[in-house]
């Protein structure tokens, strides 16, 4: 085994997890630090960027390195969630807590006034996007607006990646995937800042924005003071950083054009690469990690974290069933839950909807639906959701030619072939499921030339392939999903309403 080793280490929404590779993609060891997601209040979505980003880089680095010989690392990547942002003053000390990606809602207001000052339509064509809760540009005049003396005292705007980057470097950049969050401050076609609608959003004495990378750039090396804090030796090259999932697109080989990525997580995720930006206000466009392509990207608000839920409610204190309890109860349901559809929309919902104001749904329920069947319907309804968005990409004219799945989710089959059978698309299985973690090795390997572009990683070990009868089933179902939205939005709003104590 080779003595050069690259570390990855990707922040999630519940855990931060790190990993050692070898410049072939060897994995050497793995650590996993899980941290808190918080909800100060109903539409708001926050991490203690100190502990959760930091903290964790940190505590993992002390986990991996111990025992290893000094300068062993060669190159460090990272990634985070995102499009998030945390303010930080001239010491790069964080002011707030972070505000993270479309799960927080709380800038709904200055979404409809930047689509007014700025033009709705233009703002999809020069970002790729429409301003929705997942634009960071929205969510930074809320904070200037709402907070005035935390961003009086603002220096940097940063990501969880630019965060980790800044405090092992020095260095304030960005990625251009990540930038592309960042909208409406981003050109997705020119790749550079929009320095006209700049002023809109931070203010004329706003902080300056962080320089533009590609993820497989180089930003600077570890530091004196980062090499104190994290074992790393002094001199030790860091990738620019990216966002979590396209990290681990590419660690499984999604690249090329028609090429999709199913990231099975808390929140379902979907990049699939083009070759050139396709805006378009349902779905996300960006730029992807590797130069000259561009990516459709597409996420739920919920997924995964709706089997959590499920399973709280049955019991705490060591009396809820086990995740693989409820997967095999789930399995012995027929496809279709036996009458029972869910909408998903438990933290409202993002494409192709972007409602924030959404609400879950279980509908058909009857004394005779036990568990299995609600963490069934629970899972088909990511399922529907998955397709709705898949149905919209090809309305735009994209086209996917293949599909890989990636992500906690994919740990038993139940979920993965439940998405197949209602999408009818085919999914490929990498043999690692390691996570964005190994794509950030990848991306510091290739930034430093130890590793190319088209490092075959994680070869494809099987396929999960759709069932012709479930899927047959199930478009009888789909049509009932895709109706019960526009048939309880009316009400779904006014609960919400009711539930914030918001006026009528």
């Amino acid at each position: 085994m080779s003595d050069e080793l690259l570390l990855g280490v990707d922040v999630g929404t519940a855990t931060t997890k790190g990993v050692l590779t070898t410049p072939i993609g060897e994995v050497v060891a793995q650590h996993e630090v899980e941290h808190e997601l918080s909800i100060p209040r109903a539409g708001w979505a926050e991490h203690d960027a100190e502990s959760a980003w930091w903290g964790d880089f940190v505590a993992i680095c002390g986990e991996l390195l111990t025992g290893r010989r000094p300068g062993a690392v060669k190159a460090v990547g990272v990634s985070g969630i995102g499009p998030c942002f945390v303010p930080a003053d001239h010491d790069g000390r964080a002011l707030r807590p972070a505000i993270l990606y479309g799960i927080d809602t709380r800038a709904a207001a200055e979404i409809a006034e930047l689509d007014d000052r700025l033009g709705r339509e233009r703002i999809v064509q020069q970002t790729g996007s429409a301003l929705t809760s997942q634009a960071v540009g929205p969510k930074l005049l809320w904070y200037r607006r709402n907070e005035p003396d935390r961003y009086r005292r603002t220096r940097y705007v940063l990501p969880a990646s630019s965060l980790l980057v800044q405090r092992l470097t020095g260095e304030y950049v960005i990625d251009r995937h990540t930038a592309s969050g960042f909208n409406p401050l981003y050109d997705v076609g020119a790749g550079e800042w929009i320095d006209d609608w700049a002023g809109a959003v931070l203010g004329e004495d706003g902080p300056p924005l962080p320089r533009l990378l590609w993820a497989t750039e180089a930003a600077g090396e570890v530091s004196a003071a980062g090499a104190e804090a994290t074992g790393l030796a002094a001199g030790t090259p860091v990738a620019a950083g990216t966002i979590d999932a396209a990290a681990e697109a590419l660690s499984v080989g999604v690249r090329e054009p028609g090429d999709l990525m199913l990231m099975y997580g808390s929140t379902m995720f979907l990049i699939l690469v083009v070759d050139r930006p396709q805006p378009d206000p349902r779905v996300w466009g960006t730029q992807y990690v590797i130069p000259g392509t561009a990516n459709i990207a597409a996420g739920m608000a919920t997924s995964g974290v709706l089997t959590a839920w499920f399973r709280d409610l049955l019991g705490g204190d060591g009396r809820a069933p086990s995740y693989q309890d409820l997967v095999d109860a789930a399995g012995d349901v027929p496809a279709g839950a036996e009458g029972l559809v869910c909408l998903p929309y438990f933290s409202g919902e993002r494409t192709p909807i972007h409602d924030p104001d959404a609400r879950g749904v279980l509908a058909g329920l009857t004394l005779r639906h036990g568990r299995g069947h609600i963490y069934r319907a629970l899972l088909e309804a990511t399922a529907y959701a998955v397709r709705h968005n898949l149905e919209t990409i090809d309305d735009i004219g994209a086209e996917v030619r293949r599909a890989v799945e990636v992500g906690g989710g994919t740990r038993s089959d139940l979920w993965p072939q439940i998405v197949a059978d209602v999408t009818g698309v085919d999914q490929e299985v990498p043999g690692v499921t390691v996570g964005a973690a190994l794509g950030d090795c990848m991306l510091a390997g290739i930034a430093v030339g130890l590793v190319t572009l088209d490092a075959a990683w994680n070869p494809i070990e099987r396929t999960i392939a759709a069932a012709p009868e479930s899927t047959r089933r199930y478009d009888e179902l789909y049509g009932v999903y895709r109706e019960l939205y526009p048939a309880t939005r009316a009400q779904m709003h006014a609960l919400a309403r009711l539930g914030t104590g918001a006026p009528e």
